[in-house]
């Protein structure tokens, strides 16, 4: 399918029927000619060292360690084939917007995780998917069957509720719920309190959970745009607000910056990766460059 890389503009996946299509072209037709292992993103765990015996494959020595001790040592690896994914999506109101002709924020989320959950069960391991606003709606405990994911797509093929967000206390709710060690991956835009999302990530983080923070943004929320007088539509509860945009782009973007280095950096404290999203994004660049990153740590 040579025009394959075409199928990655937001917008004509947004036209494709099906999310299980979508997931396959983003996995198969892109990410797989990324990088060698795509597969390997979610599965390949360093487990201990050992010495190395002739006709051991060399590309598993330890350099750095031959470099201290004259000897050589092999890194070993433990595949995780029943590693846990655990999927969130934050289907709060504020995820439904979307500027200009751009895909929304939720519909931007949906496309990520039905071709990471296809990533996984193609690599037989486990995924699963819960979706939360103030509370936890709906709870898919992870399976790694083809009927499983055909029954992730299903949820989410789900319009975002019209309820605030509580990201604080659904991630404390989850916490105690995930009772297996896994890998957490979060995909919102985490229009909520930074203390409260941190403290909740931290509640994984003692679970002994890995978590990814996939921060997703529309372009109007990062650039202000706007420069006519605008009604602002309030949502979660907010008001509408009429406003002329030039006297509060200043303090919009110092207020955004703000939000985006607290969130950026107590993820970092944590060791959390953080992965930030545009909607306006073709998919295909910061999902396999994270894939991409993450495949080249673990080796």
């Amino acid at each position: 399918m040579d025009e394959s890389p075409n199928y990655l503009d937001p917008q004509t996946l947004a036209s494709l029927e099906g999310l299980e299509l979508q997931a396959r072209l983003l996995v198969e037709g892109y990410v797989a000619g990324s990088h060698k292992s795509p597969y390997h993103g979610f599965s390949v765990e360093f487990a201990d060292y050992r010495e190395y015996v002739p006709g051991d494959d060399i590309r598993h020595v330890d350099w750095k360690v031959w470099s201290k001790t004259d000897k050589l040592y092999l890194k070993q690896y433990e595949e995780e084939t029943n590693l846990l994914l655990y999927m969130l999506l934050d289907s709060s109101e504020s995820m439904s917007y979307a500027s200009g002709r751009n895909i929304s924020k939720f519909k931007y989320a949906q496309l990520v995780i039905a071709a990471l959950s296809y990533m996984v069960i193609q690599q037989r391991d486990s995924v699963g998917l819960a979706l939360f606003d103030d509370a936890v709606r709906r709870y898919l405990k992870p399976a790694g069957q083809p009927v499983h994911l055909k029954e992730m797509l299903h949820v989410l093929d789900v319009t975002p509720a019209r309820e605030k967000s509580n990201m604080g206390a659904v991630f404390h709710d989850l916490a105690e719920r995930f009772k297996r060690r896994g890998v957490v991956a979060i995909f919102s835009d985490f229009f909520d309190d930074p203390e409260k999302i941190l403290s909740g990530l931290k509640h994984f983080r003692h679970r002994r959970h890995e978590v990814i923070v996939f921060h997703i943004l529309d372009p109007a929320e990062v650039e202000f745009p706007f420069r006519d007088p605008t009604l602002f539509r309030g949502m979660e509860g907010l008001p509408d607000v009429m406003a002329e945009p030039h006297s509060l782009r200043r303090a919009y973007q110092d207020e955004l910056r703000s939000f985006l280095d607290t969130l950026r950096t107590g993820c970092r404290l944590i060791n959390i990766d953080y992965v930030p999203l545009r909607s306006d994004q073709s998919l295909d660049g910061p999902l396999s460059s994270y894939l991409a990153s993450r495949s080249a740590r673990a080796l």
